[in-house]
């Protein structure tokens, strides 16, 4: 019974290795690209205050809890959350999630989740990547999509990877998102740097408006600015929206596990 019991052990020991060295080798013949990454790892958590005029209508937040391993690859497991504050929530309660699985060396999504409850509005998205088939599958289908296409998180994520200190004023960085059934343009343009000050701090500031036609925050009928730490890290500190009914305010109130230098931070 002994000798029996040793080798299913081994049998086990053999199995977890075979496992481990083909994922190994999945991601070693992957030709995908290799992004630099100065800015997110794990660990990262972002707090928001989400302002709808002079009063604070919610709490919104983004978190890189851990890795997960997603067809052979590893992934940073993104959420982004708001949810409305009590008070507000006899007006409009908003109860959103967001969750994508970004590829941890060349920051492009595997898997997008979209949970919105907005009023009497809700509704539940799902798509994996298939980025070596370039094939979106989604509960309405499967569809055809162009090599390192983003969901609308892991572009922003992608965006602060980025290098700004070259550009002018009104120049753009092309993207492609998927959404639903199709690809469209996502245009980050450039808006030139300010200092600005938050609950969180004072921070020197690159704007940047992404030029997003499907599947963001609210269903916006207008601009959304962002202005993202001047560093490695391009921290996002204030999103300003415009919506339906109006514009909201995010303003950073805190913020832990940031990797990347915060050297534009000012006293």
């Amino acid at each position: 019974m002994k000798s029996f019991s040793n080798i299913k052990l081994i049998i086990v020991i053999l199995l977890m290795m075979a496992m481990v060295f083909s994922d190994v080798y999945a991601q070693k013949k992957d030709n995908f690209r290799k992004q630099i990454n100065n800015a997110f790892r794990v660990g990262e958590k972002l707090t928001f205050d989400v302002k709808y005029g002079f009063v604070t209508a919610g709490i919104a937040s983004f978190e890189i809890p851990k890795i997960k391993k997603i067809s052979g690859r590893d992934a940073y497991h993104v959420t982004f959350e708001v949810n409305t504050v009590p008070t507000f929530d006899a007006f409009f309660k908003v109860r959103d999630r967001y969750e994508t699985y970004i590829d941890v060396e060349g920051l492009f999504p595997w898997r997008f989740e979209q949970h919105i409850r907005e009023g009497k509005f809700s509704r539940d998205f799902s798509a994996f990547f298939d980025q070596r088939k370039g094939k979106a599958k989604t509960s309405g289908g499967e569809f055809d999509i162009p090599k390192y296409v983003n969901d609308i998180v892991s572009a922003f994520f992608y965006a602060r990877t980025l290098d700004y200190s070259n550009l002018q004023v009104g120049d753009k960085i092309p993207l492609k998102n998927f959404y639903k059934d199709k690809v469209y343009d996502l245009d980050v343009v450039y808006h030139g740097k300010e200092t600005i000050e938050v609950a969180a701090g004072k921070f020197e500031c690159i704007i940047v408006e992404p030029l997003v036609q499907e599947g963001g925050l609210f269903k916006s009928e207008g601009s959304i600015m962002v202005w993202m730490t001047n560093d490695d890290a391009k921290m996002p500190v204030r999103v300003k929206t415009k919506v339906v009914v109006g514009a909201i305010d995010s303003d950073l109130t805190g913020y832990t596990g940031v990797y990347g230098n915060l050297t534009s931070k000012r006293k």
